[in-house]
């Protein structure tokens, strides 16, 4: 290994100067709602009308909004309804239940999200920013730093892009519903906190004020910003914490997750038990497998320390990422025998621990691969 990484001078705000995504019904409380109305000269409930088909009917085209005037249909919806995302290209693999798509926002900024239809659920993935400003080295999003945060209403036009394509049918297995949500795209969510948050609550409520997807089923990583995982414990919102933890030592995380230089592991450990100890639910610890780096069987029974140092009480879930490898990285996968060795030191110490089902390698899977390519 390397000598430990210095403290970094880490890009947690976006750079100025880009401009604001236009304002979309996403984005407004009821309050705001209210003062587009007025703004539009249209009475309350035609805001209502677009919000019902927009996150029930999961409809963005005003052609088929047939129960607004129709000569004002494409004003009104086209003022709520603004263009966010640009499709620029869809990849598909694992016969079609894995969906990657690369969207151009506003201001020509790159980002990605992948559908993935499994027999039992159906989640997205999306971005909370253009890029990312963690650094990590063995992330392709983290090489390219951060352009800037991602608006509410960005997250959630890819939330129900996903779920339309799932209504639609367009998914192999026929029309079904999107169940889960995971914010494990490009960016670090808690860096965003504000437009994440808006999401989360966006996802939660039931329409038209939202999608009514169920808290549970919806997961928010990060790299560790220790108050803002407190903050999250506050809301009132049981989301399900993931915590991007790839190492249970500070001089092996500071090279591989340069923020552990502000929040160490055992602060971030303590964050996320506090977390589960409030909200009741269990947290993930992802932990992505790299050959010869972090896979070491030692290093699976630190991590067991670490955590059982919080107790036994199921406070906890490892969760186990096979690397996907982006060309030219000295990071690759771990080995199959090195991976079920750090699985069964962990498992024996009480931990539960599963490896996660990769999708995508033939598609630019990792996160950032395929805005790389494109930028």
């Amino acid at each position: 290994m390397t000598e430990p990484t210095r403290a970094l001078p880490l890009v947690l705000t976006p750079p100025k100067g880009r401009g604001k995504p236009p304002r979309h019904l996403a984005d407004l409380d009821a309050t705001e709602r209210k003062a587009a109305a007025a703004d539009l000269g249209e009475p309350v409930f035609r805001v209502k009308q677009v919000a019902h088909h927009y996150f029930a009917r999961l409809e963005r085209d005003p052609a088929q909004m047939t129960d607004l005037p129709a000569a004002s249909r494409d004003r009104i919806a086209g003022a709520l309804l603004p263009d966010l995302l640009d499709q620029v290209r869809v990849m598909e693999a694992d016969g079609g239940t894995t969906r990657k798509t690369l969207w151009r926002l506003f201001d020509g900024s790159l980002v990605e999200s992948v559908l993935m239809r499994y027999p039992d659920r159906a989640t997205i993935c999306v971005s909370s920013q253009a890029g990312c400003g963690m650094a990590c080295p063995f992330c392709a999003t983290g090489q390219g730093g951060l352009q800037r945060n991602m608006s509410t209403a960005e997250i959630i036009d890819q939330v129900v892009d996903g779920a339309a394509a799932m209504a639609k049918g367009l998914v192999p297995g026929g029309p079904g519903r999107l169940s889960n949500v995971v914010f494990m795209g490009m960016g670090e969510p808690m860096a965003n906190y504000k437009a994440v948050i808006g999401a989360v609550r966006r996802m939660v409520a039931p329409a038209p004020d939202g999608l009514g997807l169920s808290a549970r089923n919806i997961t928010v990583s990060t790299v560790g910003l220790v108050p803002r995982m407190k903050q999250l414990a506050t809301e009132g919102i049981p989301v399900t914490l993931a915590l991007s933890l790839h190492a249970p030592d500070d001089e092996l995380r500071n090279e591989l997750v340069p923020i552990n230089t502000r929040f160490s592991v055992a602060e971030v450990v303590e964050a996320a038990w506090e977390y589960a100890k409030v909200t009741k639910r269990r947290v993930s610890i992802e932990y992505a497998m790299m050959r010869d780096i972090n896979d070491q069987a030692w290093r699976a029974d630190m991590l067991a320390d670490v955590l059982n140092s919080y107790g036994d009480w199921g406070w906890v879930h490892v969760n186990l990422i096979p690397l996907n490898p982006t060309p030219g990285s000295k990071w690759t996968a771990s080995r199959p025998e090195d991976e079920r060795e750090f699985v069964r030191r962990l498992v024996a110490r009480g931990i539960p621990t599963t490896v996660r089902d990769t999708r995508g390698s033939d598609i630019d899977g990792a996160c950032g691969q395929l805005a790389a390519a494109d930028a």
